[in-house]
């Protein structure tokens, strides 16, 4: 493990399980002078929250509001009824570009579920929240907390670094026993008065100062009761999953009309997303390669190489799933991102 900087820390003074009173209050002081102005912020409205938990869960808020994610599929979809009976290929559209598509369709899933079982108003009860498809108890948390303002308990990744460094605990937070643990500090801290500005407190002290590697504790409002004495080398985890790597072959191939072969999805992790057609390097690798696209899922870091089979358009053999499309409908369809990008440089230049 490489030299990691040290911080400048006030010293700790009391624990903030001693005197959890105190510590909410100057978090929560804190917040009304720091904390920034989300959209979902604004709102109390259950699906409005909830979109924007499940859009945030594995994506960064940069993303989500620099790139108009949220405030565009709302406009699509602006209430659970016209989520519920949303179609695939408008919703695929609707969430294209934050990857992990099954949480669109996860989604649909719990506005069927609400609209069905509750008349299309969120229940505020934990167990009925957690009852819906797709609800675990971080989500029943922040509805309860963002949506119906309740006693609740929200422990996501920031919350997760702030505790661990508050409580100067050098055990992995995230197997079974430190889950557990964590999820019990933020019980024995939550604030049940005011539970939406609590919970929105310690997820943007987690982003903004008690932030991953050097944190900004000279900025912290609560350092005072923090026990860790080297908060950079917080949390710890358990061994990092092993990155593999993985090489994508496809074909560029456009017909006499100029039509372009693409390929509609039907396997577990993008159903319903069109891409370029893909093949096995045996295939195409006597092709020459037009573009290179370099992307991540999950543990895998993908490099996706299209090669063009102009020359052999009438001997290419087409799979279940290829259609040809107009180059005019290609912006209609639903695409993951790398797809996306790499497209739109070919028919821009070819």
């Amino acid at each position: 493990m490489g030299e990691v900087e040290s911080v400048l820390k006030p010293r700790h003074e009391i624990s903030a399980l001693d005197a959890p009173e105190k510590f909410q209050e100057e978090l929560a002081r804190w917040f009304g002078k720091n904390g920034k102005d989300y959209p979902w912020r604004r709102t109390r409205e259950p699906y409005e929250v909830l979109i924007s938990e499940v859009m945030l869960q594995q994506t960064q808020i940069a993303t989500v509001l620099g790139k108009g994610y949220y405030t565009r599929f709302l406009a699509a979809f602006p209430n659970v009824e016209t989520l519920a009976v949303a179609e695939d290929s408008p919703l695929l559209k609707a969430w294209e570009g934050l990857g992990y598509y099954r949480r669109a369709r996860m989604l649909r899933e719990t506005a069927r579920a609400v609209v069905a079982g509750f008349g299309g108003e969120f229940p505020s009860g934990l167990e009925e929240l957690m009852r819906l498809p797709g609800i675990g108890r971080y989500t029943a948390g922040a509805l309860r907390a963002f949506a119906f303002g309740l006693p609740a308990v929200v422990v996501d990744g920031n919350v997760s670094r702030v505790l661990a460094r508050l409580m100067d605990c050098e055990k992995p937070i995230d197997d079974g026993e430190g889950i557990k643990r964590v999820w019990g500090w933020a019980a024995d801290l939550a604030d049940a008065d005011r539970p939406s500005v609590h919970h929105a407190a310690l997820m943007e002290l987690g982003q903004s100062v008690c932030h991953p590697g050097v944190p900004d504790c000279l900025a912290c409002p609560v350092s005072r009761f923090c026990e860790a004495s080297a908060p950079e080398r917080l949390p710890v985890k358990r061994g990092k999953v092993s990155i593999t790597a993985m090489d994508e072959h496809a074909l560029w191939l456009r017909d006499s009309d100029g039509c372009l072969l693409m390929h509609h999805e039907s396997g577990k992790r993008r159903t319903g997303l069109w891409k370029l057609p893909v093949r096995e390097l045996a295939d195409v690798q006597h092709l020459p390669v037009l573009a290179e696209q370099r992307y991540a899922i999950t543990r895998y870091r993908v490099t996706l190489r299209v090669y063009d089979g102009t020359a052999e358009v009438g001997l290419i053999q087409l799979t279940e799933g290829d259609a040809w499309v107009d180059p005019d409908d290609v912006a209609t369809l639903a695409m993951a991102a790398p797809f996306r990008r790499v497209v739109e440089q070919l028919l821009a230049n070819f």
